[in-house]
């Protein structure tokens, strides 16, 4: 079991720690509003109210107990850069910190921050892809440019083996798995053959499979 320590618990924030409990994790969530707080109270280890643009207020949650820092604040730069820099002092291995633009990113980057994320961004980027191709489902990000994704059997694929579709040689993609009712077949051959309805679990880039839409 993990700790981790979220400051801002708007959509984003709430969303993460709120997982992050299901998944068995001590989870502690900081803002500075106290309805938000009041809110996601039972759905956390532990919710405290705190003035996330005092750094004294926020070096007494004891930082340095905590494994993870999300800093989920997307509007107020000055809470989200005293979030970095505080979490960082303390000594905590990994901040993931949320940005609304690449420049409010840039700046927590310098501050301290390990990795930033832009959801809006993210889920914008990835409707498109599915908006683009009906046959490509939600895909799951495993690294930065890389997702590992479902998408679902064309006619010109059914009755053809894996090596036929040629999705490594042309896209780069390396298929994972096939879902073909109810059943999952891992690590499938070059030679299994693709059915109707099947759903292909491929690992690729964004770069690749957004070649991929536009070409299928």
């Amino acid at each position: 079991m993990k700790t981790f320590i979220v400051f801002g618990c708007g959509r984003f924030g709430s969303t993460v720690a709120t997982r992050l409990y299901d998944l068995k994790n001590d989870v502690v969530v900081v803002d500075s509003d106290q309805e938000k707080i009041d809110l996601i109270s039972g759905n956390v280890t532990e919710a405290i109210i705190c003035d996330l643009e005092d750094e004294k207020a926020i070096e007494e949650l004891a930082l340095n107990n905590y494994d993870v820092a999300v800093v989920a604040i997307g509007e107020n730069l000055e809470a989200a850069i005293m979030s970095v820099l505080t979490s960082k002092e303390a000594g905590i291995k990994k901040i993931i910190a949320k940005a609304p633009s690449y420049k409010f990113g840039k700046i927590l980057l310098k501050c301290g921050a390990d990795k930033i994320v832009f959801p809006e961004r993210e889920m914008g980027y990835r409707l498109a892809n599915n908006l683009s191709n009906d046959n490509l489902l939600d895909p799951n990000e495993i690294s930065k440019g890389y997702s590992i994704y479902d998408f679902k059997s064309t006619p010109v694929m059914n009755g053809k083996e894996i090596r036929e579709l040629k999705l490594r040689e042309d896209y780069n993609f390396n298929v994972l798995m096939v879902k073909r009712n109810g059943e999952n077949i891992v690590n499938p051959k070059a030679s299994f053959k693709i059915k109707e309805d099947d759903i292909l679990s491929v690992l690729g880039s964004d770069k690749d499979i957004k070649r991929f839409t536009e070409e299928n």
